[in-house]
């Protein structure tokens, strides 16, 4: 009986209950119908501990179906199996009055030597040595040994207190029947069976009956073995069709209602077959079989088809992001030769690429996918960087294919791209080419474009290149506003990523910065030689500075005057970049000083520009309270500028200009 390595288990042993298992399992009897032990036989054993995930042992029955299909074809394409395949379909059926449920192949079937060599001697031997191989390991590492040693089938124990076996080999040899309930003890004999192949009848037990529901084992096929290469049957299932015979009112063919068989599975997936033979419709339709309450379309897709110096198969999606992205739904499905295993793909697939949807199918990944495990195997290294180097290469083709397409794409696909930019070289390499910016006007530039665009104006004294941007237009339209009145160009950067992005940019970028549009004054944010003066004296300017103080949170505020154009704003709000940007990024969980100043209090800097006209009468204003209120007032203005003024606060400021108007 052939079994195909797949994870199927997680264990809770203590290495004084391996130690148990060790002294219990010493031999075993092939031929008298008992397993020679001292004490308590495997069963209860592998019942208890071997699975955690009781689910999975219909997983294990239908690939050893499957694997035992698969040999008949073989053999018979070899001319090893001359006789008639006929119809090959496995079938999973449930009896609740017997409490039975069944999985019944048509494969190779076994001789009576065959299961007493493959159930009872490498079973057993199997048990012990797993024992022996599990000792020294993580739990982890402990789970993708099962199928090593031919213990799936005993998966059926989990659910079963009796399991029976009907069998017939293919070739000439009277048909068997094997049977143990979990005791030291099985019987094995001849019997009749019409047809070739194998039959496992588990008789389920109390604790286990959700699996003689129809609607649980559906479920669970659909799960595990909605790709398998061979035909799965499990019950009826109602549909529609035209009827042959009657007709309605209008004279067409009647709706009825029709019971057929419920095929569970596709036994020829897309990513089974040649990319030459598919249309992109035929990628979209895939896409909402695999992710059915996924109702967008995709944005394109990688076919991948590799078999050296690794074994992969698969279609990755590029989905569209919604802003409140859920890692948790509609991940990377992971398959073993069309059986599934995880959709934890961590380590097989490079981390920024964890946003992408679809399937891999590789014999080469181990299926302990665990992060620990999968860090110290080639295969898997390679492959994560095959599937980066795809990716780059399917990025670049569309950019290079149909640019205005690409750019239509961008803001779907920048997430995407930034993040693997951030985490990968050589990835940012690659994508610095065809990566965009997009300014406030909706237009798309690449680095080398946009470096063009605003180098002879947007330079500063030092020589720096000042990359202007913003995150809210709306919420920052007077900023944006001062800058293209002094002919500057504003980036768009307001996707969840920007914040890690642009540090990785001013890395990058040699003799350049980034300044968010509100974190200076225009003046500031884009320093020349030229020098505005002041229209106040200095004891003027210490004058006003202390009469804002007066009305401002001095630990919240920092009042800053300067001489700015005569036309700009009396007073401005400004956030220092560096601070701001740390407070964000310990937002989004990062760490190091980031999360250090993520735990201090906001604060700001309100700019009193000394050369406004207003400024100049309110200091002449011989009414303190008029004075006051005057000041106020502008404060209030800026504060709701930024989005600031609230509560309270935002109240006295309405009935404030109620009394002004009056």
């Amino acid at each position: 009986m052939t079994i195909c390595q797949r994870k199927a288990f997680g264990t809770n042993f203590s290495f004084a209950l391996l130690n148990f298992i060790q002294r219990i399992i010493k031999k075993y009897q092939d031929m008298k119908g008992t397993i020679n032990v001292k004490t308590e036989n495997i069963f209860p054993v592998i019942k208890k501990f071997l699975y955690s995930d009781h689910e999975i042992f219909l997983r294990e029955i239908v690939s050893n179906a499957v694997d035992a299909t698969q040999k008949l074809k073989t053999l018979a394409s070899l001319g090893e199996f001359k006789g008639e395949l006929g119809d090959l379909t496995i079938d999973v059926k449930i009896d609740k009055d017997q409490k039975t449920l069944s999985v019944i192949d048509r494969g190779i079937g076994m001789s009576k030597d065959e299961v007493e060599k493959y159930i009872t001697q490498i079973a057993f031997s199997g048990a012990e040595e797993f024992v022996e191989k599990y000792k020294g390991k993580s739990e982890l590492e402990a789970n993708g040994l099962i199928g090593h040693f031919g213990l799936g089938f005993f998966s059926s124990f989990m659910v079963s207190d009796l399991v029976e076996i009907k069998t017939k080999t293919f070739k000439d040899a009277p048909a068997v029947h094997w049977s143990c309930d979990g005791s030291t003890e099985y019987s094995i004999e001849e019997t009749e069976k019409a047809e070739r192949g194998t039959e496992i009848i588990m008789h389920i037990d109390e604790e286990s009956a959700e699996f003689l529901e129809e609607h649980r084992i559906v479920s669970l096929l659909e799960k595990y073995c909605k790709f398998m290469p061979i035909a799965i049957r499990c019950g009826e299932e109602t549909d529609w069709e035209d009827s042959e015979t009657e007709k309605d009112e209008e004279g067409k063919p009647k709706r009825v209602e029709v019971k057929k068989d419920r095929i569970i599975n596709n036994t020829s997936p897309l990513w089974k077959q040649k990319p030459s033979e598919l249309k992109d419709e035929d990628y979209n339709k895939f896409f909402h079989e695999l992710y059915p309450m996924n109702f967008d379309e995709p944005l394109f897709h990688i076919h991948l088809n590799v078999d050296y110096p690794f074994n992969l198969t698969g279609v990755l999606y590029f989905p569209k992001v919604k802003k409140n992205i859920d890692p948790h739904r509609d991940k990377i499905q992971l398959y073993c030769n069309q059986v599934f295993v995880t959709d934890s793909v961590e380590g097989v697939v490079p981390e920024y690429m964890m946003l992408l949807r679809g399937v891999l199918d590789s014999p080469d990944i181990p299926l302990n996918v665990s992060r620990s495990y999968l860090q110290a195997d080639g295969n898997v290294k390679k492959i994560s960087s095959h599937i980066s180097k795809k990716v780059a290469e399917k990025l670049e083709q569309m950019y290079k294919n149909d640019k205005d397409e690409f750019i239509k794409k961008w803001d779907d696909l920048s997430i995407f791209i930034k993040y693997g930019m951030i985490s990968d070289e050589k990835f940012y390499d690659r994508m610095s080419k065809v990566c965009q910016f997009k300014n406030t006007e909706g237009n798309y530039f690449t680095f080398e474009e946009y470096k063009a665009k605003i180098e002879a104006i947007q330079t500063d004294k030092n020589k720096k290149v000042v990359y202007l941007y913003a995150n809210n237009t709306d919420e920052q339209f007077s900023y944006i506003k001062a800058a293209k009145d002094k002919g500057y160009d504003v980036l768009l950067m307001d996707g969840i990523l920007d914040n890690h992005f642009i540090q990785t940019l001013e890395h990058k970028f040699t003799d350049a910065k980034f300044a968010r549009i509100d974190s200076e004054t225009i003046e500031k944010l884009i320093e020349k030689d030229e020098v505005i003066p002041s229209k106040l004296s200095a004891e003027e300017t210490e004058k006003i500075k202390t009469l804002v103080e007066a009305i401002v949170d001095k630990i919240k505020f920092t009042v800053q005057p300067e001489s700015l154009e005569q036309n700009a704003k009396p007073l401005t709000i400004t956030q220092n970049e560096f601070m701001r940007r740390m407070k964000e990024m310990a937002e989004m969980g990062g760490g190091g000083m980031a999360s250090f100043y993520g735990e201090m209090p906001e604060h700001y800097n309100l700019v009193v520009n000394v050369n406004h006209p207003i400024i100049s009468q309110i200091l002449g204003e011989s009414d303190t309270e008029k004075q006051t209120q005057s000041l106020s007032q502008l404060k209030d203005l800026a504060l709701l500028g930024q989005g600031l003024l609230k509560g309270e606060a935002l109240d006295n400021f309405i009935s404030r200009s109620i009394e002004i108007i009056k």
